[in-house]
């Protein structure tokens, strides 16, 4: 207890200064140990700012360089932020769509990193921004004790995030603050729509992006309130359409069409 209380005062000390991040990454590993940390903050369909992250070189670039070309517009966290989640720590396995570990984003992107687990804090900042402190673990998942105990120095790490990143907002800038204007959504709609070259229909658009995202085919006719079959039919004319005949090759374009957008 003496050693958490001397490491939560060297943390309040660290706020305002560059060595913030890493004394908060190091007192949380001291409540349970984890292999990496990245902190993002997100603000409306703007592109995530990294601000911290302790991966060596080669998996930072999966982590962080590759996510914010376009995959980040798929990843549950991102899109928890958009749904205006309650503060807290989250599993990614209680915010992901149901079969989202079976989806292409899974299996193209996130598999790539390698995780066993990756559980997150999100906080929310002045001017909607909000921060997200993801804790990864390479080998297994984290303890329900774990879970717990992380959790229960949520109100710490909230405070002191709050404290530290009570400008991110202004961060992003003019240019990321007139996109935040556009919601989530809006976002995904222009890609789909520079995706699908003007051949796809609206609900064709709406099947691929919950497709992408990794919800089942049951879980998207009850989205779109149509049937699982009708859904099917949706994909199979997507395919014939794009010229493709898996769902690696449609992750694939849409991550081309998200950049191309961004690139405009």
């Amino acid at each position: 207890m003496r050693k958490l209380i001397d490491a939560t005062g060297a943390l309040i000390d660290a706020i305002g200064t560059e060595n913030f991040a890493l004394t908060l990454s190091e007192m949380l590993q001291g409540i349970a140990p984890f292999d990496y940390t990245v902190i993002f903050g997100y603000l409306g369909a703007a592109r995530p700012m990294d601000l911290f992250d302790d991966f060596p070189k080669g998996k930072r670039k999966v982590f962080v360089e590759d996510y914010q070309e376009g995959p980040y517009l798929l990843d549950p966290f991102y899109l928890a932020c958009g749904n205006k989640i309650d503060q807290g720590l989250y599993r990614i396995k209680d915010l992901a769509p149901d079969r989202f570990f079976q989806g292409e984003y899974f299996r193209s992107y996130y598999a790539r990193t390698g995780l066993a687990e990756e559980i997150g804090y999100f906080i929310e900042m002045p001017g909607d921004a909000t921060v997200v402190v993801s804790l990864m673990r390479a080998e297994k998942a984290f303890s329900a004790k774990d879970f717990r105990q992380l959790g229960d120095f949520w109100p710490v790490v909230r405070a002191v995030c709050q404290r530290h990143w009570d400008d991110l907002a202004v961060s992003f800038g003019v240019d990321a603050q007139a996109k935040s204007d556009a919601s989530i959504h809006q976002s995904i709609e222009l890609a789909f729509i520079n995706f699908g070259q003007g051949v796809l229909t609206p609900r064709e658009r709406q099947v691929v992006e919950f497709t992408l995202k990794g919800h089942s085919a049951d879980a998207v006719g009850r989205i779109l309130e149509i049937s699982p079959g009708t859904v099917r039919i949706h994909r199979r004319n997507v395919y014939s359409k794009l010229q493709i005949r898996s769902q690696g090759e449609l992750f694939s374009k849409f991550i081309d069409a998200l950049v191309s957008a961004s690139d405009h």
